[in-house]
């Protein structure tokens, strides 16, 4: 008997995603509006008794941010939710943040730097300031570009995790 291939699945496989707990602020009409804690990326080691960076994370107060998700199943108020997000979204925004404008830097450095010597100027200024003005200009055109991914990705209610409880009751 030849060895034969085995079938491959035709189905594309879902992105990986992002998990993050939200908690239900209210609910209406199909709109479900959740509360996401941003997190810092301190407190996760094994070093943050002893890291600057910690205890500056530590001194500031804890940011959120509400969006809202269209959800035909209803919830209630200080329902905690998991929420899901492709991966792939972060990934591209990231990039488009931080390596648009180290490209933008790179090529306008040399774009003044060829200017110059057509002019007969500085160029090692020329480059620079080319350079800084490059960084700059892609820097804005990659936030501007990575809004734009974030706002067309939705994310996506994988679970809902019940009420929130808490642990300390108000007098």
């Amino acid at each position: 008997m030849p060895n034969r291939p085995t079938p491959v699945d035709s189905e594309p496989k879902p992105s990986p995603l992002l998990e993050e707990l939200a908690k239900v602020v209210d609910y209406q009409q199909g709109w479900v509006m959740v509360e996401v804690e941003l997190k810092s990326a301190c407190n996760h080691c094994a070093n943050n008794d002893n890291c600057g960076t910690s205890a500056v994370a530590k001194a500031f107060s804890v940011k959120t941010q509400r969006f809202a998700i269209a959800s035909e199943q209803a919830y209630t108020k200080n329902d905690m939710l998991k929420l899901g997000l492709p991966e792939s979204v972060i990934i591209q925004a990231a990039a488009l943040v931080y390596l648009l404008p180290l490209f933008g830097l790179f090529l306008f450095a040399g774009i003044g730097h060829l200017l110059a010597l057509g002019l007969e100027l500085d160029t090692n200024l020329s480059a620079m300031m080319f350079a800084l003005l490059g960084a700059a200009l892609s820097w804005r055109i990659g936030k501007y570009f990575a809004h734009k991914i974030e706002a067309n990705a939705q994310p996506v209610i994988i679970s809902n995790l019940g009420q929130q409880v808490d642990l300390f009751r108000q007098v």
